[in-house]
């Protein structure tokens, strides 16, 4: 068993304080995922179940109709990456999906603006 490294270790106690888990949730999180009880007796492979627990679980759910903190930082980049303004954005949201807030996606019509994004972007 080869346990994990120090800057792993770190990224942990960085998401733990991002979802402000205090420690017994994050204890109760370790034995859930990966069945450990201290993020030093992870190995490689409990180290990627723990991860995946995280990004499937409601602490990365930005609102109950499961966006995903991944999609939304996703979505604001496409939009960097197409040079629009908040303003436009917004429109754009507002147009075609009659949405004026992005918190207020679903977890379906974030891929389908996800997808949208991508495909003006290719055109450019």
């Amino acid at each position: 068993m080869s346990l994990i490294d120090k800057k792993k270790i770190a990224l942990i106690h960085i998401i733990k304080k991002e979802l402000n888990l205090t420690d017994f949730e994050y204890r109760a999180v370790l034995k859930i995922s990966a069945g450990v009880e201290s993020s030093k007796d992870l190995d490689e492979d409990k180290f990627r179940k723990l991860m995946v627990y995280f990004v499937r679980s409601k602490h990365y759910r930005i609102n109950s109709f499961g966006l995903t903190m991944r999609q939304k930082i996703y979505i604001n980049h496409l939009s960097q990456d197409l040079n629009w303004s908040q303003d436009h954005f917004t429109n754009f949201i507002h147009k075609y999906y009659h949405k004026t807030n992005l918190d207020d996606f679903t977890k379906k019509e974030a891929i389908k603006l996800i997808e949208s994004l991508k495909n003006i972007k290719k055109k450019r």
